[in-house]
Parts: C-alpha cells; sequence; structure tokens
C-alpha cells in the first residue's frame, strides 16, 4: 500500500507543477485597455477561439485540475 500511495503522491506533485505551469502561461482575458473597450470584437472572435494557443492551455488545465481533484480523493481513500 505504501509504494501505491508514493506513486499517487508523485504523479498529484507533477499534476499539481503542470497546472501551475499552464496558468501562468495563459494570458489575461482581459488586456488592459482593449479588453474593456473590445468586449464586442471578442464575442465576435469567439468562433476561433478553441483553435488559439490560449484556449488549449484553458482546456489543459480544466483536465490537469479534473486529474489532480481524482488523485486527491484516491490519497484520501487509501490513507
Amino acid at each position: 500500500m505504501g509504494a501505491l500511495k508514493l506513486i499517487i503522491t508523485i504523479l498529484q506533485l507533477i499534476c499539481g507543477l503542470a497546472i501551475i505551469v499552464a496558468v501562468l502561461v495563459q494570458s489575461g482575458k482581459s488586456a488592459g485597455l482593449s479588453g474593456a473597450i473590445g468586449g464586442v470584437a471578442d464575442s465576435f472572435l469567439a468562433k476561433n477561439k478553441a483553435k488559439t494557443m490560449d484556449a488549449k492551455l484553458a482546456r489543459a488545465t480544466k483536465w490537469i485540475g479534473a486529474v489532480f481533484l481524482i488523485l486527491t480523493l484516491i490519497l484520501l481513500i487509501l490513507g
């Protein structure tokens, strides 16, 4: 049981670091004054949002966060 717990803890640590990196690499939702003024343009350009790097990073952050949560629950059950 101890080796399994160690492996899951290491995986959780890697997921935590990956979440931190993914969040820090993403750009902000509103970049200064252009974000405050460009609200209409943002909805117009939302069609191509799924193809941008920020959208891929946001999707990856959600999935890594879900894996982190599952690993945390597994560690809670094992502990």
